[in-house]
């Protein structure tokens, strides 16, 4: 097979973690003395690095973004948001059958270690994975920096057959700056104008699409 290495999103592309996310943020944004008066706006926080979405998407101050970080992993650990969370319809299949195929795969998240573990064991998923690439605020702040650390500690020399999965923008352009292919999935939270304008090279409806794209 052309790919041998499949590097897959967590948020919105293995789990729907939308719900836990976007409650998070509108707590954090109302204790912060905001309000949110339109809910689906939240949906675009589902995806970015926490710094980048108060910092440069809301534009809190780097002082109030890492209060409001700080509110917002409260309600995510302490309030239940982290499992406020399912999986995508056909991902355990999928991960079954990539495996079954002996392809490698591997996490590349940009949330932090501690939310990834949980989801991934509460939902019995670490199984499927050689690998856990997870962000830090430190030297993996972005989704480039984890794609490169993830292909880095993987050992992975050939760029030519690695595909990152994920569903935002943010996903398809690091990987297209890491110089690995893409397939954007529509079953998240970005959509088809998004990851086609970012450069996806494949976009995919459904887990199973993935697999053909692979295959």
């Amino acid at each position: 097979m052309h790919y041998t290495h499949i590097l897959f999103d967590l948020d919105g592309t293995l789990t729907d973690s939308g719900p836990g996310i976007m409650n998070g943020f509108e707590y954090a944004i109302t204790q912060m003395g905001g309000s949110v008066e339109d809910r689906s706006q939240l949906r675009k926080f589902v995806g970015p690095p926490l710094e980048e979405s108060f910092g440069k998407i809301l534009g809190y101050s780097p002082e109030d973004t890492e209060k409001a970080i700080a509110i917002y992993r409260e309600y995510y650990f302490q309030k239940g948001g982290v499992l406020e969370n399912e999986v995508y319809p056909g991902v355990v299949k999928l991960l079954e059958d990539l495996k079954e195929m002996g392809l490698h795969t591997a996490v590349a998240t940009s949330k932090f270690e501690k939310g990834t573990m949980i989801v991934l064991d509460h939902f019995d998923l670490k199984k499927y994975f050689e690998f856990i690439g997870c962000g830090n605020d430190t030297d993996r702040k972005t989704k480039k920096d984890i794609i490169s650390y993830v292909i880095r500690e993987a050992g992975i020399t050939d760029l030519s057959k690695v595909l990152m999965v994920g569903d935002r923008c943010y996903d398809i352009d690091a990987a297209r700056e890491v110089g690995i292919d893409s397939a954007g999935v529509l079953y998240g939270y970005g959509n088809e104008e998004e990851l086609k304008n970012a450069g996806a090279t494949y976009i995919a409806a459904t887990a199973e699409d993935i697999k053909n794209i692979i295959k």
